[in-house]
C-alpha cells in the first residue's frame, strides 16, 4: 500500500469511528487526508472501497491470530486460551479497526455484506467447535454452548471501547487476565490444581 493510500485509509478510519460511516461524506474524507476529491478517487473508487477494506483486514488479522494461537495448542482449554489471547491483543492493537467492523457491517452493500458474514461466522464457527470439543471430552462443563460462544466474543471484543495503551493495564496482562476469565466460564479445572485450589475458585 502506498503512503497516499495508507493515509486515506487512515482518514477514513478515524472517521468511520468518531461519526460512523453514513455520517461521513467522501469529501470529509478527501479533506482529513489532505487532497482534493480527484486525488482520491485515483485511489478509490467509492466510500465503500474504504468500509469493505477495513472490515476485510480486520477479519484477516483476527484469522491470523487465529491460526497463531492454535498452531501450538493441544488440549481445547489450551486452544481456547489462544483464542481468547488473540482475539484481545487483535482488538487492543487495531482499536478503531476492530470497532469500526463491529459496528458498520450493516452498511455494506447486501453483496458484500454477505461475503463479510460468512468471514465472521467461519471465524466464530472455530470458538464453537472448540467449545463443543471441550464439552465432549468433558473438559469444559456448560449448559448452552452457543450462548457461551456468544458471550465469550462479545466480552473480548468489547476491550476495543475501552482499552488504551496509555492505562494502567498492559495488553498482555489483560489477555491473559481474559482467557483465564473464559476458561472459568467454561468450567474449566487444571488437572494440575491441588483439590483446595479447586474448591477455592
Amino acid at each position: 500500500m502506498s503512503a497516499t493510500a495508507d493515509r486515506i485509509r487512515r482518514s477514513a478510519l478515524r472517521l468511520f469511528a468518531k461519526r460512523g460511516y453514513e455520517a461521513t461524506g467522501i469529501r470529509e474524507v478527501a479533506r482529513d487526508a489532505g487532497l482534493s476529491l480527484s486525488t482520491l478517487y485515483h485511489y478509490i473508487e467509492s466510500k465503500e472501497d474504504l468500509l469493505v477494506d477495513i472490515i476485510r483486514t480486520s477479519m484477516s488479522e483476527l484469522r491470523a491470530a487465529a491460526q497463531e494461537s492454535l498452531a501450538n495448542a493441544e488440549t481445547p482449554a489450551e486452544r481456547l486460551a489462544g483464542l481468547v489471547r488473540g482475539h484481545v491483543t487483535m482488538h487492543g492493537r487495531m482499536r478503531l479497526d476492530a470497532v469500526v467492523s463491529d459496528t458498520e457491517l450493516r452498511s455494506l452493500s447486501e453483496a458484500e455484506r454477505k461475503g463479510a458474514v460468512k468471514l465472521r461466522d467461519r471465524y466464530e464457527q472455530q470458538w464453537q467447535e472448540i467449545i463443543d470439543e471441550g464439552v465432549a471430552a468433558d473438559d469444559f462443563y456448560v449448559a448452552d454452548p452457543k450462548l457461551v460462544r456468544l458471550a465469550l466474543l462479545q466480552m473480548c471484543t468489547g476491550v476495543a471501547y475501552w482499552y488504551s495503551p496509555a492505562g494502567d493495564r498492559p495488553l498482555p496482562h489483560i489477555a491473559d487476565t481474559f482467557a483465564e476469565l473464559a476458561l472459568l466460564m467454561v468450567g474449566y479445572v487444571d488437572p494440575a490444581m491441588t483439590e483446595s485450589e479447586a474448591r477455592a475458585r
